[in-house]
């Protein structure tokens, strides 16, 4: 029961950075630059796990080409706020071998974990690695990788909602969230 007292809290203190409606526009403007890019490639879309999964199933359904789907787990986070050494929980079991990619992921923050994601496909054969992403963070920071498709920027705070977690929770949310600064 805590964690659902801590979880309603941390919401109800938090400041709205992207409407839902503000989501849901930005995810259909990158499906149509998806779709003008990489609509002739029958790519394969990969859904970077957990995060990736509200935008990828909000995004594929607004692409309108045919493609084949697998998702891969990759992670810094787990848990917690801050990121830590990377962890591959999950390859795809598709081939990517000759293979056109776009890979979906939540948020690009540092742009490590993207980048290795990236560095592995290619070593695994991907004949182009595209990358999406709902949200990268304007953190100031010299990144490895810039997102192809960006749908939203976010402000270099931590962020949750739309595929990104607090503690775990509310990843369900439609809005992406900041929590309150201290």
């Amino acid at each position: 029961m805590t964690d659902i007292l801590e979880a309603r809290e941390i919401l109800a203190n938090a400041e709205v950075i992207h409407t839902a409606e503000t989501v849901s526009a930005a995810v259909s403007r990158v499906a149509r630059e998806i779709t003008e890019k990489l609509g002739e490639t029958n790519p394969l879309v990969l859904c970077v796990m957990s995060g990736g999964v509200p935008f990828a199933g909000q995004l594929m359904t607004q692409l309108e080409f045919p493609l084949d789907f697998d998702y891969m787990h990759v992670t810094r986070y787990g848990k917690e706020t801050s990121g830590g050494a990377l962890s591959w929980r999950a390859a795809p079991w598709t081939s990517v071998e000759g293979r056109t990619v776009l890979i979906l992921d939540d948020i690009l923050d540092e742009g490590l974990t993207l980048a290795a994601i990236v560095e592995r496909l290619r070593e695994l054969g991907a004949k182009a690695c595209f990358t999406a992403v709902a949200t990268d963070k304007l953190n100031g920071k010299s990144k490895p990788i810039q997102a192809d498709f960006v749908a939203l920027t976010v402000p270099d705070r931590f962020v949750f909602g739309f595929g990104m977690d607090v503690r775990g929770k509310w990843r369900n949310l439609q809005a992406i969230y900041a929590m309150k600064e201290e």
